[in-house]
């Protein structure tokens, strides 16, 4: 059974930073598609950060957290963190650890998502 369980969430006022961490359990961390998605209030969930592993280990990012945001993981404690620095009101959001269902592409089929942690930002 895939689990992902976050934490790290919470306030924090513009211009400061958080880390997320999401530990993640039954699922083939080292070798598939894990990463964040975030969803505010009225908004559809977005891709924040990802790892990429088909054909090679690649990241990407949503273009409004670029230059602010960082993914990395641990393989050996099977943990995704993200750092998030210079934070703006905009990036107030449920932030949720995923898995891709079919290993590769986070977008394909229905990701694992963790029960989500916020992050407000506020000015």
């Amino acid at each position: 059974q895939v689990r992902l369980v976050e934490s790290g969430g919470g306030p924090v006022q513009a211009g400061g930073s958080l880390v997320l961490a999401c530990r993640v359990s039954g699922y083939n961390f080292r070798e598939c598609d894990v990463g964040w998605f975030r969803q505010s209030p009225g908004k559809e969930r977005e891709m924040v950060s990802s790892f990429n592993l088909e054909g090679g280990e690649t990241t990407t990012y949503t273009e409004s957290v670029k230059d602010r945001f960082a993914i990395s993981k641990d393989n050996v404690t099977r943990t995704l963190f993200l750092l998030m620095n210079s934070l703006e009101t905009e990036d107030t959001a449920v932030y949720y650890c995923a898995a891709a269902q079919w290993c590769y592409g986070l977008t394909r089929g229905t990701p694992y998502l963790g029960q989500g942690t916020q992050v407000t930002v506020s000015s």
